[in-house]
């Protein structure tokens, strides 16, 4: 735009120039009082105000373009940006929900895990203490005597049989003390006696080291082994009658005994070579359970006769109702037969009397009819019942 107005100029400038110019060489042609600066001042002042007229309008159409041009970025900069920060915020709500779950969960669980630790300590305490108790022999007796006494009490057998605990007996020229002595139905009994030899298992336990462990099981195993011969060296199936020859070891834990089969492969069989049957808690369970099935299988034999007694005092009771049921039936067939002689006795005769009076106008009013009883007592349908009024 300047370089246009500074174009102008230069052409008007040019012009007066070469019209004073002309002026000069022909005479009279230019006023004597001419004053070229005045109308180069006027062009420049008529040049300028046109030119700042055009500039203004060129200006407006520029900043009305500019500002079509911006709103028209802007809505599609906008548009542009909502597509693109739509999935962002769809994908940030679903972030915002999956952390809110996660807080949720985190929170129940840090709860749960809480829970869990006091479960842990409170057991690792009860362990320690369990554990300590159980280097004490007589705890160790004691505790293995309580586990004896409630799988006793979980196999049913206290409802099916008398069990003993501390029983002592003399045979052989000595006393002993089993631990539980169960009477079986055919009235033997199976001898019971806890061990527990826990102290090389103790030890085994505590122990890190694998070679220790090791001979530390291979003792305990032999200590199983040697308290199953003291077992059979007392010879209890001498001192009951009618009992079994073996006796239980019964052992209050699976893993003590399973750690010593592992240890010595051979401690079953040469323990029962010597009549000692080692039992575990689970093992010590199945026997009791077949000798509950055992109890209740005598006391269904034993009372069989008492049934029996019982169905044929019941048969001979319900045959005497039957028969005061039936001589019922026949008392009340002939009340019935008299009672239609009598309706018919009345009608025939009593009744023509009666009518007689009505038609001599005593009284207006209708007798009551009276009529019989047709069906009869249903006769007990019984063969037996039959037969033996046949007899």
């Amino acid at each position: 735009m300047e370089i246009l107005v500074g174009l102008l100029i230069v052409v008007v400038l040019a012009l007066v120039v070469l019209l004073v110019r002309k002026g000069d060489g022909v005479a009279g042609l230019a006023p004597a009082n001419f004053d070229q600066t005045a109308l180069i001042d006027a062009v420049r002042t008529a040049v300028d105000d046109r030119v700042g007229k055009a500039t203004q309008i060129a200006l407006e159409n520029v900043n009305e373009q500019i500002d079509r041009t911006y709103q028209a970025r802007s809505q599609t900069l906008k548009t542009e940006t909502k597509s693109l920060l739509d999935p962002v915020t769809n994908q940030m709500n679903e972030l915002r929900n999956v952390v809110a779950s996660l807080q949720s969960n985190y929170s129940s669980t840090v709860g749960v895990t809480e829970t869990i630790s006091k479960q842990i300590e409170s057991l690792n305490q009860t362990t320690s203490a369990l554990q300590s108790a159980l280097k004490s022999p007589s705890a160790r007796g004691a505790w293995g005597e309580q586990q004896l006494r409630n799988v006793i009490e979980l196999a049913g057998m206290l409802p099916y049989c008398d069990f003993y605990e501390q029983t002592t007996v003399s045979g052989n020229d000595k006393t002993q003390r089993p631990d539980a002595v169960i009477k079986l139905p055919n009235e033997g009994c199976v001898v019971i006696d806890s061990k527990t030899p826990l102290d090389a298992y103790l030890k085994a336990q505590e122990t890190s080291d694998s070679a220790s462990r090791q001979q530390l099981l291979a003792e305990h195993a032999k200590a199983l082994a040697g308290h199953a011969k003291v077992l059979a060296d007392k010879r209890y199936d001498e001192m009951f009658e009618r009992s079994p020859e073996y006796v239980i070891m019964f052992i209050p834990g699976e893993s003590f005994l399973a750690d010593a089969l592992r240890a010595d492969g051979s401690l079953l069989e040469v323990a029962m070579r010597s009549r000692v049957l080692i039992a575990s808690p689970v093992n010590l369970l199945a026997l009791l359970l077949a000798v509950a099935k055992g109890w209740q299988a005598f006391q269904i034999a034993e009372n069989a006769e008492k049934i029996a007694s019982l169905g044929r005092e019941l048969y001979e009771r319900v045959e005497t109702v039957l028969k005061s049921v039936d001589r019922t039936g026949r008392g009340l067939e002939t009340a019935i037969s008299a009672y239609n002689q009598m309706v018919g006795s009345i009608e025939s005769r009593m009744l023509a009397s009666l009518r007689k009076f009505k038609d001599m106008g005593v009284s207006s009013a209708e007798l009551t009819e009276i009529s019989n009883i047709d069906s009869a007592p249903r006769q007990i349908a019984a063969p037996e019942h039959d037969k033996e009024l046949e007899e």
